[in-house]
């Protein structure tokens, strides 16, 4: 097997894994657009320091703040998430399984993780987010396990 663009099969997985990278890079830009609005939940000590972008540091630009730490929330989950879904996709995607099932369950994917990325930005009730994670789960489970069934020879 080549591994090619060309191929539906790869393209599929390609553009799901390159959607899910920009998601999770753009959840970093999030965290700094959001510190720059509130104009605090910093990290560290050294942010303290007086720069052009805090002209008028404030040791309570330290303290957590809600709406900067609810972003980092979401980031967190996609970093705990995303390696699943990167190493599961393209082990499925080697098993070669019908194109239908890998659109199916790669787009299938990107769209649980999109609405989970709504729902937690919008502060949604934890029953809603498990449901949401546990659709992306049971896509990286099955993919996982098509690809080991196909890897033993079954």
């Amino acid at each position: 097997m080549t591994l090619s663009l060309q191929d539906p099969l790869f393209a599929t997985y390609a553009i799901a894994a390159a959607l899910m990278i920009l998601k999770a890079v753009g959840m970093s830009w999030l965290t700094v657009v959001r510190m720059l609005q509130a104009n605090a939940g910093f990290r560290s000590p050294e942010d303290l320091r007086k720069t052009p972008l805090n002209p008028t540091p404030n040791p309570k630009q330290l303290e957590p703040n809600e709406s900067v730490e609810r972003i980092r929330r979401i980031h967190m989950n996609d970093l705990e998430n995303l390696p699943f879904f990167l190493a599961a996709g393209f082990l499925f995607v080697l098993a070669q399984p019908p194109l239908w099932l890998a659109q199916a369950l790669l787009y299938g994917y990107v769209v649980s993780r999109l609405l989970h990325f709504a729902a937690y930005l919008t502060a949604q009730t934890h029953d809603m987010r498990a449901t949401l994670w546990t659709v992306g789960s049971l896509i990286l489970i099955v993919m996982a396990l098509w690809a080991l069934v196909v890897a033993l020879g079954f």
